[in-house]
């Protein structure tokens, strides 16, 4: 007479496998939708919570059925090994976004100059929903300088016409859309050189009371009404927008080039439009793009 064993079925790798598959979803669900659809970064936030702990739960029960499978050879090995595939995306998403959260500064927003950051040409605006955040301080900036120390501007030998050619080409090359612009690219002509007003061009006079504001070069980081006028009068400004590849992140970014005697400097300032922490990809992104810069302008690159 033959005897059957009847193998003990695993409650837990079947469950595994069933929250492994939710989890999965639930997380492609947001990323297509927050690339593609329109859903608010907060939101795509929150629901990448709910899927990396759908993640971790089913990740728990697979290695308790796998346990079961090991001890008392119970059915249920094929789920667990299933749940463990479906839930690698959601947990992989969720480790990385720890690992850089617990690792990089609390901070959204990094310039190229901290003293003295580009301004905004037109203020990014969004709703926060439940990631609130407070204007950028100088303890951010402190932070800034702590943790991305290399993150510095370029000073490159050459005209700004020729600069701005190159920044703008590589703005395109790596996916910042640049929105508005602001500044003349042509190098500003003394005040003597001006053609004097109609009043003075009829009679020949020459005014005898010197102008109310004399720009006066200002070394850097000297920061004053002076200096802003001189920023103002030999500099352009772009401001653009950026999303990531993958997870399709926002980033708004403003590139400020400023004539200096023979050369020109390119500051860059990137900063996240949700939550109080970029996790770094606003660092990344100034990197890359200096970077990039450095290599299209190869040869001309000055030390800052």
């Amino acid at each position: 007479m033959a005897i059957r064993f009847d193998r003990p079925v695993s409650n837990a790798a079947r469950f595994s496998r069933r929250f492994a598959a939710f989890a999965l979803v639930l997380c492609l669900a947001a990323l297509i939708g927050h690339r593609f659809a329109g859903l608010a970064t907060p939101y795509l936030v929150l629901v990448l919570i709910v899927s990396t702990g759908f993640g971790i739960l089913a990740a728990v029960l697979a290695a308790a059925g796998l346990r079961s499978l090991w001890l008392m050879g119970s059915e249920g090995g094929h789920d667990a090994l299933k749940a463990l595939i479906f839930a690698a995306l959601p947990l992989v998403i969720g480790g990385l976004a720890v690992e850089r959260y617990l690792s990089m500064p609390v901070i959204y927003d990094v310039s190229t100059d901290p003293v003295s950051a580009p301004d905004w040409l037109k203020t990014p605006s969004a709703d926060q929903i439940w990631l609130k955040r407070v204007p950028v301080t100088p303890g951010d900036r402190e932070k800034q300088l702590e943790a991305y120390p290399e993150l510095t501007g370029r000073r490159y030998d050459g005209a700004i016409d020729r600069v701005l050619e190159a920044v703008k080409k590589v703005a395109r090359m790596n996916g910042i859309r640049i929105t508005r612009a602001e500044g003349d690219s042509m190098p500003t002509r003394d005040p003597e050189d001006k053609p004097a007003g109609k009043s003075q061009a009829d009679n020949g006079a020459i005014p005898d009371a010197a102008p109310d504001i004399v720009p006066v070069p200002t070394p850097r980081p000297y920061d004053d009404d002076v200096a802003q006028l001189i920023r103002r009068a030999n500099g352009v400004t772009l401001q653009g927008e950026k999303r990531t590849l993958v997870l399709g992140l926002r980033f708004d970014v403003i590139i400020r080039l400023r004539e200096e005697a023979e050369t020109t400097f390119v500051d860059v300032r990137v900063a996240s439009r949700y939550g109080p922490s970029d996790l770094g990809f606003s660092a990344d992104i100034a990197d890359d793009y200096l970077k990039a810069l450095d290599a299209e302008l190869l040869g001309i690159a000055a030390g800052s």
